[in-house]
């Protein structure tokens, strides 16, 4: 049973600025834009980031679950965490294993044989978690929400190659931490700051102690940096960095790491 980090979307009230930030900041092109998400009242971008992806949502119109998401956090910032299971029967034991915990499921459907399966944030603790199983079964290659092939064809690594780290934050994080793992069915573990985490098959996720007045969410992404100078150099211009290891963008904090 492995369970890949396979997509991190992001929610803003306005779409473009985001996608410039991504765009400059990062050395990132859009590669899909899926107008299927007009039905949530959606409008979205996609990024290929290594052999995965950043997208990014904002609503289209009033009353919608994403702009409800934006005024609980006070903005924008991480929405989900969407992963890509290696079998049907990995996702189906994870979804049994939600339900015992009384996780709701906030969303499922069949996307032309691909099983989306998105569980409550209310219940999840923090921001949507996403399990998905694509019968092609190719961890770095076609995905279905970034409309199969061909997205390879906009990725782009002279500025950032991938990512290695999902962050959520809470001002419970031993719980928040327990309740992901336990649908994940992986164990917790320390970092070597002390940090709760558990790994998937490419990437960590981790839980910290909310601290920045917003709550429990999807606060922070680490990222593999191959041209920090530059890419700092272009947040300072944008007025995202941060200080020299961190910038933020979408009301995220991006931890730069060494490539």
């Amino acid at each position: 049973m492995t369970i890949r980090l396979r997509q991190i979307c992001f929610v803003a009230d306005k779409l473009a600025p985001v996608v410039e930030d991504l765009t400059a900041i990062f050395g990132l092109e859009v590669c899909f834009v899926d107008e299927g998400v007009g039905v949530f009242g959606l409008e979205n971008s996609l990024f290929p980031i290594g052999s995965n992806f950043f997208e990014v949502v904002a609503p289209t119109k009033d009353n919608t679950a994403a702009g409800r998401f934006l005024q609980r956090r006070n903005g924008n910032g991480g929405y989900m965490v969407i992963c890509q299971c290696d079998r049907r029967e990995t996702q189906q034991a994870r979804k049994a294993r939600a339900q015992e915990l009384g996780v709701r499921i906030a969303w499922e459907q069949d996307i032309h044989g691909f099983q989306c399966m998105q569980l409550h944030p209310g219940d999840t603790g923090g921001a949507f978690f996403e399990l998905d199983w694509d019968p092609k079964n190719e961890p770095e290659g076609h995905w279905e929400p970034a409309g199969g092939d061909g997205w390879d064809t906009a990725r782009r690594t002279d500025v950032v190659s991938r990512y290695s780290a999902v962050e959520l934050q809470s001002h419970d994080p031993q719980s928040m931490a327990q309740r992901w793992a336990d649908i994940a069915g992986i164990p917790l573990q320390q970092d070597d700051h002390g940090r709760l985490s558990f790994p998937l098959e490419n990437a960590d996720v981790r839980f910290v102690e909310a601290t920045d007045g917003r709550g429990d969410g999807l606060g922070g992404v680490d990222i593999v940096v191959t041209d920090i100078q530059g890419l700092l150099t272009t947040a300072e211009q944008r007025g995202r960095r941060v200080s020299d290891d961190q910038v933020e963008v979408c009301g995220v904090r991006f931890y730069l790491k060494d490539a």
